[in-house]
C-alpha cells in the first residue's frame, strides 16, 4: 500500500494525552495533532507534554492548525492579524515534528459578504505570509476544502485550486467528508493527483458528522479506488474515538486501484 494511515480526533482536544498511546495499538502509523485545547502549540507546557509523548511512541506526526474563532478572510484587520499569527506560530512549532500542517480557509463575515472580492484577497494575502513561514521551516501548509456552509471559502475544487495557485509553501488537504457535505466527492477526486495531504471520514451529505467509513453515504468503493490509484502519502482517518477509527482503518486497508 502506498498510503500511510494516521488517526486524528478533534473531539479529544481537552482530554489527557494518555489516550494517544492507543493510536499505534489500534494499527495506525501516526497521529495528526489537532493544535487546540490542551494541544495548542503556543503553550510551552503543551509542547513539552506532546514532545515527551511523541518521544516515547513510534508514531509519525502531522498537525492541524487551530481554527476556532479565527478567520483568514476577515476584513477586521486586528482579527486577521491574530489569525495569521496563530497559524504561523503553529507551523513554526510543528516543524520540529512534521512537514505537513493543515490550515482552514476563512469565511465571509457579514461585512465580507458585502465585499467578497476583498475577503478573497485577504485570504490570499494571509496565505502568502503563511506560505513564507512554512517554506522557511520546511513545511507545506495545506489549505483544506471546507464543509457545506455557504459562508466558507474553498468549498469547491476550482475555488480551492484558485486560492492556492502560485503561492509558495502552500499545498492542499483534500477532505472527502467535507466534499460530501457539498455534493462534490466525484468532483474532488481528480484533485488527489496533486494533493499534499488527505482526510477521510463519513457523513450523510448534510453535516460534518465525522462518522466511521461506511456509516454514512459516501461511496468508499469509488473513493478508495481513486485514492489507491492517484494518491501517495498520509491518509488521516478523522474519528470521534479510536474504536470508530479502527472501523475506518479496516476499510482503508482494503483499498486497491
Amino acid at each position: 500500500m502506498s498510503i500511510t494511515p494516521y488517526f486524528s480526533a478533534s473531539s479529544k482536544v481537552w482530554e489527557d494525552i494518555s489516550w494517544v498511546s492507543g493510536i499505534a495499538e489500534a494499527g495506525f502509523s501516526g497521529w495528526e495533532i489537532v493544535a487546540d485545547g490542551n494541544y495548542r502549540l503556543d503553550s510551552p507546557e503543551n509542547v513539552a507534554r506532546i514532545a515527551d509523548t511523541i518521544g516515547s511512541l513510534s508514531l509519525g506526526i502531522t498537525v492541524h492548525a487551530p481554527y476556532g474563532d479565527l478567520n483568514l478572510a476577515t476584513l477586521n484587520y486586528p482579527i486577521w492579524r491574530e489569525s495569521v499569527r496563530q497559524v504561523c506560530t503553529c507551523i513554526e512549532q510543528a516543524s520540529d515534528w512534521t512537514d505537513r500542517v493543515t490550515i482552514h480557509p476563512g469565511y465571509l463575515s457579514p461585512v465580507g459578504k458585502m465585499m467578497p472580492d476583498r475577503a478573497w484577497q485577504q485570504q490570499k494575502e494571509a496565505l502568502v505570509e503563511i506560505g513564507k513561514v512554512a517554506e522557511d521551516h520546511a513545511v507545506i501548509a495545506c489549505l483544506e476544502n471546507m464543509i457545506g456552509i455557504k459562508e466558507f471559502l474553498c468549498r469547491m475544487p476550482h475555488e480551492l485550486a484558485g486560492m492556492v495557485e502560485g503561492i509558495r509553501g502552500i499545498g492542499t488537504t483534500i477532505d472527502i467528508g467535507h466534499a460530501h457535505t457539498n455534493g462534490q466527492v466525484r468532483e474532488f477526486l481528480p484533485c488527489l493527483r496533486t494533493a499534499s495531504h488527505l482526510h477521510v471520514h463519513d457523513n450523510h451529505g448534510v453535516s460534518d458528522e465525522h462518522l466511521p467509513l461506511g456509516a454514512g453515504t459516501i461511496d468508499w468503493d469509488l473513493v478508495g479506488r481513486a485514492i489507491a490509484r492517484d494518491y501517495r502519502g498520509v491518509v488521516v482517518v478523522e474519528g470521534r474515538s479510536l474504536a470508530e477509527g479502527m472501523e475506518s482503518l479496516r476499510i482503508v486497508r482494503g483499498w486497491r486501484a
